[in-house]
């Protein structure tokens, strides 16, 4: 705030004690902050609507530590004022909602032994549980890349629109990790076994199939997002319903890919079979056994990712399957710290993000040689280090 502020403040001020002066002053600074343009994360509020919009489109809006501790505090201070009826988040840039987490600092963390490597995942849970909480309506807009940790920020909240740009999903085995952010609740409960497919193969869809799957609740134009916001911020006093009613008008004007067909449509079978196994090694035998085109490219994309993270995901999809949001966060808590402390996740990180060089050597190298007895080690309580949310 500049010196030519303060006075004009001053006269507008004359009759307040000193300290609601300073609460004037103080919050206009904030506001001034929040609207910095250049800021990571910008807060604001539109009519009836508080907006978070991701802002780092250089890195796709991937989501860092220091986004998230603006976020939390912004999304419960909302959720707590009678004068914010719904909450909107959405990404800049044109090209991603948000593609993930700033994989490369966590990587830097963990090998270091910094507390980065545990805050970040604590905190970026308890801001996904914050968001499968939340009071009021919340609304993401995944107009482009939504993937891990972008989809931690949408997908337990009350809607999700995609559009035309929209591509989904959840990569994390090719890296040596697994679908975190609450993957291990979500993805059970889709149709079928849609969800144990995405999460072994890291299968991205795209467009009106993110819907189709049960992942987004509506499904709208590209070039309408930016009229769909002005609508939601001009709802006097909404209610969810009328914030339902609002996404479903523009959902059923959209004609838009309307007569192409779902994507997977013609290997769902295939896929609640040849998925439903109770192992690992068992999904690779039905796979093999099928031997249909579609098996075969599956065994393909599946011998590319980290058998470590492969069986750590079909356990922890299976145990989410029957826990609520808060228990699977505090369990996948548990597996961010398993893989902090093996080998897969930096070998991974190299080899997809780093160098590019796309040849992980993984260690185990195999199914195999991937014991039960590790596996229970990597779900085990932390004891006092346990993520406790309520």
């Amino acid at each position: 705030m500049g010196p030519l502020v303060l006075p004009a403040l001053r006269q507008r001020l004359p009759r307040l004690k000193p300290f609601h002066r300073l609460q004037v002053v103080l919050q206009h600074l904030n506001m001034s902050k929040s609207a910095d343009p250049s800021a990571e994360v910008l807060l604001e509020k539109r009519g009836c609507a508080g907006i978070i919009t991701l802002n780092k489109p250089s890195a796709l809006n991937a989501i860092n530590v220091s986004m998230i501790r603006r976020i939390y505090p912004q999304l419960k201070k909302w959720e707590q004022d009678p004068e914010t009826f719904l909450i909107i988040i959405k990404g800049t840039g044109g090209k991603a909602f948000c593609a993930g987490g700033d994989i490369k600092a966590i990587t830097e963390a963990g090998r270091a032994g910094d507390r980065l490597a545990k805050d970040f995942f604590r905190e970026e849970y308890i801001l996904n549980n914050a968001i499968g909480t939340c009071q009021k309506p919340y609304v993401a807009l995944i107009d482009g890349i939504t993937m891990g940790g972008g989809v931690g920020l949408s997908v337990h909240g009350h809607f999700r629109v995609a559009t035309e740009k929209t591509v989904f999903a959840m990569p994390e085995t090719a890296i040596g990790l697994f679908p975190d952010v609450g993957g291990g609740y979500f993805l059970p409960r889709l149709s079928g076994k849609i969800g144990c497919f995405l999460a072994l193969t890291g299968f991205r869809l795209r467009g009106r199939d993110v819907h189709r799957a049960g992942i987004a609740t509506h499904f709208i134009e590209a070039e309408k997002v930016a009229a769909l916001e002005k609508d939601l911020t001009e709802l006097k006093a909404p209610s969810k319903e009328n914030v339902t009613d609002l996404l479903d008008s523009y959902h059923m004007k959209c004609r838009l890919d309307q007569e192409k067909e779902f994507i997977l449509s013609e290997h769902l079978d295939k896929i609640n079979s040849l998925f439903s196994a109770s192992s690992m090694e068992e999904v690779i035998q039905n796979l093999n056994r099928d031997g249909s085109p579609f098996a075969l490219k599956q065994l393909q994309t599946i011998a590319k990712m980290s058998p470590t993270s492969l069986k750590i995901t079909l356990r922890q999809l299976r145990e989410g399957a029957t826990l609520n949001l808060q228990e699977v966060l505090s369990m996948e808590y548990r597996l961010s710290q398993a893989c902090m402390k093996g080998h897969d996740f930096y070998e991974g990180v190299r080899a997809v993000i780093i160098d590019k060089d796309q040849s992980p050597k993984w260690k185990p190298a195999t199914l195999e040689e991937v014991t039960d007895e590790f596996l229970d080690s990597c779900f085990r309580s932390l004891g006092s280090d346990d993520l406790k949310l309520q």
